[in-house]
């Protein structure tokens, strides 16, 4: 049945399109269209109504536009497609099947949405080669799809347009557009003019809950010219003018967004036009109904040899391209970097660097805040590893992400190496999963570890896809001080450590902090954050040997004695641990401290390590944050000095008296009764 807000309108304009001679262009579309109305009925659920409306401009798209070689979906020099709209996942399955991508056979559609299925409910990547990114939480497939475009900004100003030269593409529907994250992202990409950006909005004024008008009444054309985008309005079904418009995209000097204003669930009998077609199958009545009107008298998931032909000609219309590419690329005089960078491995020498850098700061023993030891890090991996980029959301100074030889990436200049991102978080998370998300960049970026809330929906998105971004989060604690609790992140270690794939690193020095960076470039299977403090802190590390923050935490001191307790700390509490042990010393009391920089690599130990590491004693822990979970830690009769609550506004020193995270707490805790 038609929802509320009704769809007369669309069904007349539909049974215009329907009345109109099948073509060629509309039989290969509509095979898009009976897949996914297939793979929806036989999973019983899914979201038919965006394939259908979107197959024309999509078909379009893939079979003239889409530079692409079915052989090979990870050919460096491949354009992008993003599907941000990614509960239209049937419209990206069927593209990929049509055009003969291994891995997206007819059996794997008829799987749709099962486990362990290729084709799942939402876009996956690693799931299938040619699936650029993980979509669903609308907006972000857009906003990860400008890192990509600006990736490729960047490394065509490396290697040139010989190696580098191709454009991604977004299809992104109105809830891509009502999201924050589209104002944000939209904003930098027209800053920049990312003119390879090309995005096909699905203008079908249809949400979930009725029709668009409910919500909204901005003109989104309007919203992004205003971010410096070239735009069109055209008709998503009719092949002419579609093909004209991705023609007028392909010239523009900004990037492009084209309004396809399309029918949802084109072809469906009463469905067609309403939200009724957006999130469930069609029904047995309605889906025939809808193959009728269409044209299509075959059975459920049967494609005819005559339109499987076009189809598989299309997917390899790219291998001339590719071969010519690949001739090109054996005669370029920087092949061997380019190879290097694209398969993300780490310049050789790297570990001796890092390696002398640690003696220094050995030696040196400086006191510094741990966001100064970052930054001192950076000013010898910058020279060292020439595809790490940097950025930060408008705190360049406070997070101390640039360093000398760095320059700021203009529209004019591409091959700089810093992104001012501005005052958008999510932007610039999500903007760092399309540049490691395209390959050959290592991206970086700052902010306040506060203002991680910003960003959570992307680094989670990261951590879904297991890809290497490094967030440099300064001012990690009450440390912060006088700005006060809107600013002192209380929770936010906890919530991260809970979150899979995610190494949460807070060194206690100038060492761990280099020791850290080491470790987050090395993780290729999540992004990684660097908890660096505002308030600086004494170096506790005299030898520098090895990477001890590897094993996650590790014997910082040993007791000299009978063994009172255990002390854990992290991040700047380790000092404050140092000086407990110190004063108990001084008592005669016997304490060990324990260095915990990334309690996600501790966990990965082995029990015997773990054990050897926490000891017999009973053991305290100290962090200037939640103590949520840290149970798993300190055991039954383990103590935590932390925080119970948000903090205030005083010097640092003032608030770590006042919320009792001392070292006389610590001591108090140790001489406790029982001990």
């Amino acid at each position: 049945m038609a929802d509320s807000s009704g769809n007369a309108a669309a069904l007349a304009r539909q049974a215009e399109i329907l009345a109109q001679p099948l073509t060629q262009d509309r039989v290969l579309a509509n095979a898009i269209r009976a897949l996914a109305i297939d793979a929806v009925e036989a999973a019983k659920s899914g979201h038919p109504g965006m394939p259908m409306g979107m197959a024309d401009a999509a078909s379009l798209l893939w079979r003239k536009h889409l530079k692409f070689d079915a052989a090979d979906p990870s050919w460096p020099d491949r354009d992008r497609f993003v599907l941000s709209a990614g509960h239209g996942s049937m419209l990206l399955y069927a593209l990929l099947h049509l055009t003969g991508h291994d891995g997206m056979g007819i059996d794997a559609l008829k799987s749709f949405r099962q486990l362990h299925s290729v084709a799942a409910g939402h876009p996956e990547y690693r799931e299938h080669p040619a699936i650029e990114m993980t979509t669903g939480p609308l907006g972000q497939g857009l906003a990860t799809a400008v890192g990509m475009a600006l990736a490729e900004r960047l490394l065509a100003a490396k290697f040139g347009k010989s190696l580098v030269d191709h454009r991604t593409w977004v299809i992104a529907g109105d809830g891509c557009l009502m999201e924050g994250v589209s104002h944000e992202a939209g904003a930098l990409a027209g800053h920049l003019k990312l003119n390879k950006l090309i995005v096909l909005f699905d203008d079908n004024e249809i949400s979930i809950d009725g029709a668009t008008h409910l919500s909204t009444s901005e003109d989104p054309l309007r919203r992004f010219a205003g971010y410096g985008w070239a735009t069109k309005r055209v008709d998503g079904h009719d092949f002419a003018a579609l093909q004209s418009a991705l023609n007028w995209a392909q010239k523009s000097t900004r990037p492009v967004m084209i309004a396809c204003r399309t029918i949802i669930g084109l072809g469906a009998p009463s469905k067609a036009g309403s939200a009724a077609a957006h999130g469930s199958a069609l029904g047995g009545a309605e889906a025939q109904g809808a193959k009728q009107a269409l044209g299509w008298p075959h059975l459920p998931f049967h494609v005819p040899d005559d339109v499987y032909a076009p189809w598989r000609t299309a997917g390899a219309r790219g291998m001339s391209p590719r071969r010519a590419w690949l001739k090109r690329l054996a005669r370029h005089p920087q092949r061997a970097e380019f190879e290097r960078v694209m398969a993300g491995q780490l310049p050789e020498g790297l570990v001796e660097t890092m390696a002398a850098f640690k003696a220094q700061l050995a030696a040196q023993m400086p006191k510094l805040a741990t966001r100064q030891g970052s930054q001192k890090t950076l000013e010898v991996l910058i020279p060292a590893i020439p595809e790490l980029v940097g950025g930060s959301a408008d705190l360049t100074g406070s997070n101390l992400t640039l360093v000398k030889g760095m320059a700021g990436v203009t529209a004019d200049n591409f091959g700089a190496r810093y992104i001012y991102y501005g005052v958008r978080e999510f932007g610039m998370a999500a903007a760092m999963n399309g540049i490691a998300l395209h390959g050959g960049l290592i991206p970086y970026g700052g902010t306040f570890f506060v203002f991680s809330d910003y960003m959570r929906p992307a680094i989670r998105l990261a951590a879904l896809m297991k890809i290497r971004v490094i967030h440099v989060l300064t001012h990690d604690s009450i440390g912060t001080g006088e700005d006060g609790p809107t600013h002192q992140p209380v929770e936010h270690l906890a919530s991260f450590r809970a979150m899979p794939n995610v190494l949460v690193l807070r060194p206690a020095d100038a060492v761990e902090a280099a020791e850290c960076w080491d470790l987050a470039l090395r993780n290729t299977a999540g992004p990684s954050l660097l908890v660096l403090s505002r308030q600086a802190v004494p170096a506790l590390r005299e030898q520098p040997n090895g990477c001890k923050s590897a094993r996650g935490a590790y014997v910082l001191a040993e007791a000299d004695g009978p063994h009172a307790a255990t002390i854990i700390a992290t991040g700047t509490e380790v000092a404050l641990a140092m000086a407990a042990r110190a004063a108990l010393a001084a008592q005669r009391i016997s304490v060990a401290v324990v260095s915990a920089p990334c309690l996600e690599l501790f966990a990965r130990q082995d029990a015997a390590y773990q054990a050897q590491v926490l000891g017999r004693a009973r053991r305290i822990g100290v962090e200037a944050a939640s103590g949520f979970g840290w149970e798993r830690w300190l055991g039954p009769d383990g103590v935590f000095i932390g925080m119970g609550g948000f903090g205030a506004s005083a010097s640092a020193e003032a608030l770590y008296e006042h919320f009792g995270i001392t070292e006389a707490a610590i001591i108090a805790a140790v001489k406790r009764e029982g001990n």
